[in-house]
């Protein structure tokens, strides 16, 4: 009987000594977990939290030492303030790989801080000015707005038709730099911008814009912002018996849009999101079945770039047979990762260099997509 301990003693130690050689890898994420934005938060958070899961499965070895992969997530609240405390926690728990944050507003300040703590962020926050600022160990992992918000002017004039259009912006970062894209597109593909009038992203009364607007006879308006304000919106349209078309960038891609926004959005509702149709994608098919599986929901916008971001880190890691952020960021700028959503090879500012852009629309309260540019 004590030979018997003795023996269970013994196994639990090579166990516990074996754990001990992990190598432990911390990825931050950072997004909105509460609040108006939060579904889109936690299916960013999911996206990553399934890769983790996948890499420590596998498990995987860099400098002859196996590597267990925590995902660290905090709640920014989509807030540049809440983002920046966010940021210093990750940073002083020792993360030197991020995902996020999602928000534009949120992402630009933040960045400084990664940056200066020698941490890579892989963020699909999409105003240019991100990654203008000349960081190295940032990258976009999507389309920015500059795409975003021309190629929804594209199909607007070219497929569409449309001669005269609108903008609101809700003056976020994100929505102030989507619609001045859009915008500027719009004008050089020939059509009338008629108007541009300003909201927030905590608004839900858009009654006295659309009638302003509603006296110009537009064809579509362009909103930049997000879901929780484009679907009320798109409820007071209706209400006012405006037809116009609402488009919008890839915040309103979500099923939350169709959720919130009930019967009032159908093909009424355009939408441009960053990458190729997932399902034409090779592994976009057996990546919806996986996230399915394990979190009992649909992928919304980008789960799969999330999910990529983490695989493109682990990548990374193996090549330069380092953990060390630095080693790691030389392999990923020089490089190519092909994931889920797309092909992962950057420019000298951090943005991909090919980023196809899919319009969509909505049928039965889901983003369908229509095609990609």
């Amino acid at each position: 009987m004590k030979l018997k301990h003795t023996a269970a003693a013994l196994a639990l130690l090579a166990a516990f000594g074996a754990h001990a050689q992990d190598t432990i890898i911390k990825i931050g994420h950072s997004g909105p977990l509460s609040g108006a934005q939060a579904f889109a938060g936690k299916d960013n958070e999911n996206g990553a939290r399934l890769a983790v899961e996948e890499l420590n499965a596998k498990p995987i070895t860099v400098a002859g030492k196996k590597l267990k992969f925590e995902l660290l997530s905090e709640d920014d609240q989509g807030d540049p303030k809440a983002g920046m405390a966010a940021a210093q926690k990750l940073i002083d728990a020792g993360v030197h790989y991020v995902v996020g944050p999602y928000n534009s507003g949120v992402a630009i300040p933040a960045s400084r801080a990664y940056n200066d703590a020698g941490a890579l962020v892989a963020s699909v926050a999409t105003n240019p000015k991100l990654t203008q600022q000349g960081y190295k160990g940032l990258y976009r992992v999507n389309a920015s707005d500059s795409q975003l918000g021309s190629k929804m002017a594209l199909y607007a004039a070219n497929e569409m038709k449309l001669k005269n259009v609108a903008v609101i912006d809700d003056r976020t970062a994100f929505g102030q730099g989507l619609a001045e894209e859009f915008k500027k597109q719009a004008k050089a593909s020939g059509m009338t911008v008629a108007g541009h009038e300003f909201t927030n992203d905590k608004a839900f009364d858009f009654t006295s814009i659309l009638t302003k607007l509603k006296t110009k006879n537009v064809q579509a308006i362009f909103f930049g912002g997000y879901a929780p304000q484009a679907a009320p919106m798109a409820r007071q349209m209706k209400q006012l018996g405006i037809t116009a078309k609402l488009l919008g960038g890839d915040t309103i891609c979500t099923a939350e849009m169709g959720k919130l926004g009930g019967d009032t959005v159908g093909d009424n509702v355009l939408c441009s999101q960053g990458g190729a149709i997932l399902d034409k994608a090779a592994t976009g098919p057996a990546f919806k079945a996986k996230f399915k599986a394990r979190f009992k929901q649909d992928a919304d916008v980008y789960a799969a770039a999330y999910y990529d971001a983490v695989m493109l880190y682990a990548q990374g890691m193996q090549k330069a047979n380092s953990i060390d952020a630095q080693k790691v960021q030389a392999i990923i700028s020089a490089g190519s990762y092909q994931g889920v959503a797309g092909t992962y090879a950057f420019d000298a500012k951090g943005d991909m260099k090919q980023s196809p852009v899919t319009i969509f629309t909505f049928k039965g309260g889901q983003p369908v997509p229509l095609t990609s540019y």
